[in-house]
């Protein structure tokens, strides 16, 4: 497995309009090979905003960023600043500590 976290800033976009986008994005989100979650994240205090994808691997999470999902999550206008960084599953201690479905069983 694989985690990836990105985080960014809204921009010219109130928190409700971003929510509808969500919304409407999140089928397509479900739809993505190798995509195991996303949590959606939201901090409205800090204008602060991503996701935490759960992969299956990381080639999984590389060929996501060829889709044009993420091109136009990437581009898009009313997000600033965005950043994401990816993690290798520490699956042993994941497994003991029941993270990630304990490893999704």
């Amino acid at each position: 497995m694989h985690i990836q976290i990105i985080n960014f800033h809204l921009k010219g976009v109130s928190e409700q309009d971003y929510g509808r986008l969500c919304d409407d994005l999140a089928p397509a989100f479900a739809s993505v090979p190798g995509l195991l979650a996303k949590v959606w994240l939201a901090n409205s205090a800090a204008n602060a905003y991503g996701g935490v994808y759960t992969w299956r691997d990381r080639q999984d999470m590389e060929n996501f960023t060829r889709t044009e999902l993420f091109r136009g999550v990437a581009t898009h206008p009313n997000l600033a600043d965005i950043t994401s960084t990816d993690f290798a599953v520490m699956e042993g201690p994941t497994r003991v500590t029941h993270g990630l479905l304990a490893v999704a069983a």
